[in-house]
C-alpha cells in the first residue's frame, strides 16, 4: 500500500517491514538469520533501522527467504506529499497509463476522425518529446502526454501495414519504454513489468533484430529485479552470443554489447559473484573504447561515461563504499547528459558516501539529486532508506528538511 507522509502516523523503514514480514511468516530473528546465512546480530540491526536496508542484493535475500516480492519490504509505490503538486500529478495519471497498456493487443476500434488525424512525422515529434520528459526525470509532464499518445501509437499500428507499421511498431515500443521508465520510477512495479513485456511484444513487430535484442536489455532486468539471476543470465547470454555472431558489427551492435555487459555485470553483483561482475565490466571498458564516444542507441546510454558511472553504482551495490567513492572522483560528466542521468548517478554518490562513513557529503550528493529530479529521487527506494536511516542515527539540519521532503519525518 502507498504510504500516506502526511497523516502524522510516520513512516515503517525497511527494518520494519522486514520484522513484520517475519512476524507473519511466525519466524524467530534465529530463525530468518538461519535462512539468509545473515548472523542474528545483522537481522536485528536491520529491523531495528540501525542498520540500512538498502543494498538490493540483502533486500532480495530477504525476499526470497520470506517468499515475499521486494517491494513488500522496500514499500513502494510511495506516495508524496500533498504539498508536493508534480508529484501528485505525476501519480495521479498512473491510472490512464496502466488503461492504455491494458489496452495492447486489443482492437483499438478508432473512430474515423481518429484515423484521419494521423500524422507520422508529428508521432515521431510527439515520441522524442515523451523521451525527451523521460531523459528529464519530468514524471508529471510524462504522465500528462502518455496515455494519448499510447492510444494514437496502438491506431497507427493497427491501421498501417509494411514498412509504416514496422516503423510505428518502433515508436509504439519506445512509447512502451518510456511509461515503463515512468511507473518504475514512481514504484509502480508490477505496472513496471507489465509495460516491459509490451516493449518486448511490441519490438518483436518491428523485424529489427537489434530492437529486438535491445528490448532484451529491460526484460532481463525484470528477472534480475527480483532474483531470478539464472533467467536474467539466461537473456544476457542469449543476447550478447547473437551479437557475437554479428561479422561485421555497427556502432549500434557494439553500443548493445558493451550495455549488456553491463547489465551481465550488475546481475553478477546482486548474485553476489563479485569476480565476475568484474569481468563483464571490464568487457563494457573494451566495447566503450572501441565506440570512442558515448551513444544513445534504442535509448540505452552507452559509452565512456556511461561505463565510468556503473563503474560507481557497481561496488555501491555491494556496499564497497571506499571503492565507489574513489572511482567517483573521477567521473566527469558531460553537460549534454540528461537530468535523469545525472540525478541517479549523483543517487549513487551519495550511497557511496554513507558506505564510506561520510554522511554529510551523502546528504549533499541526494539533496543535488533531487534539485535536478525531484519526484525521482524523492521515490527512489535506496535513497528513502539511507536517508531515514541518518536520520534515525543522526537527526538534525538539512538532513531532517530532506526527511521531511522525503516524507519521512
Amino acid at each position: 500500500m502507498p504510504h500516506y507522509a502526511d497523516t502524522g502516523r510516520g513512516v515503517e523503514s525497511n527494518g520494519q517491514r522486514l520484522a513484520r514480514l517475519r512476524v507473519r511468516r511466525r519466524w524467530t530473528q534465529q530463525r530468518l538469520a538461519t535462512e539468509t546465512g545473515f548472523s542474528i546480530s545483522a537481522v536485528r540491526a536491520y529491523e531495528q533501522g540501525r542498520r540500512s536496508l538498502d543494498r538490493s542484493a540483502i533486500v532480495l535475500a530477504f525476499a526470497k527467504a520470506l517468499d515475499c516480492h521486494p517491494t513488500e519490504i522496500t514499500g513502494a509505490p510511495y506516495m508524496p506529499l500533498i504539498s508536493d503538486t508534480d508529484g501528485q500529478a505525476a501519480v495521479a495519471a498512473v491510472a490512464g497509463v496502466r488503461r492504455a497498456l491494458l489496452r495492447h493487443g486489443r482492437p483499438t476500434r478508432p473512430a474515423d476522425h481518429e484515423v484521419a488525424a494521423l500524422d507520422l512525422v508529428d508521432l515521431r515529434r510527439r515520441v522524442g518529446e515523451a523521451n525527451a520528459l523521460r531523459q528529464a526525470a519530468a514524471l508529471a509532464r510524462s504522465g500528462a502526454v502518455l496515455p494519448q499518445l499510447l492510444r494514437d501509437l496502438q491506431v497507427a499500428c493497427e491501421v498501417s501495414e509494411g514498412d509504416q507499421r514496422r516503423e510505428m511498431f518502433g515508436l509504439l515500443t519506445s512509447g512502451y519504454e518510456c511509461a515503463m521508465q515512468y511507473l518504475y520510477k514512481l514504484g509502480h512495479i508490477s505496472d513496471a513489468t507489465l509495460a516491459t513485456e509490451r516493449v518486448v511484444w511490441s519490438a518483436c513487430e518491428t523485424e529489427d533484430p537489434l530492437r529486438v535484442l535491445a528490448s532484451r536489455w529491460y526484460d532481463a532486468g525484470e528477472f534480475l529485479s527480483i532474483g531470478e539471476h539464472d533467467e536474467a543470465g539466461a537473456v544476457i547470454d542469449s543476447a550478447l552470443t547473437e551479437l557475437g555472431a554479428v561479422r561485421e558489427a555497427s556502432p549500434e551492435a557494439v553500443s548493445l554489447r558493451g550495455a549488456f555487459h553491463l547489465k551481465a555485470a550488475l546481475n553478477s553483483v546482486r548474485a553476489e559473484t563479485a569476480a565476475v561482475a568484474e569481468q563483464h565490466w571490464e568487457k563494457a571498458k573494451v566495447a566503450a573504447e572501441e565506440l570512442g564516444e558515448d551513444r544513445n542507441d534504442f535509448e540505452l546510454q552507452f559509452g565512456p561515461t556511461n561505463v565510468a558511472i556503473w563503474g560507481v553504482s557497481l561496488p555501491v551495490e555491494m556496499g564497497r563504499g571506499r571503492v565507489a567513492v574513489e572511482r567517483a572522483g573521477k567521473v566527469r560528466l558531460p553537460s549534454e547528459f540528461s537530468p535523469e542521468r545525472h540525478s541517479h548517478h549523483l543517487i549513487d554518490v551519495g550511497r557511496a558516501y554513507f558506505y564510506n562513513g561520510q554522511r554529510q557529503e551523502a546528504l549533499g550528493a541526494f539533496i543535488k539529486a533531487e534539485r535536478l529530479a525531484p519526484q525521482a529521487t524523492r521515490m527512489h527506494a535506496g535513497v528513502r532508506e539511507t536517508v531515514g536511516t541518518m536520520i534515525r542515527t543522526q537527526k538534525k539540519g538539512k538532513l531532517v528538511e530532506l526527511g521531511i521532503r522525503l516524507g519521512l519525518v
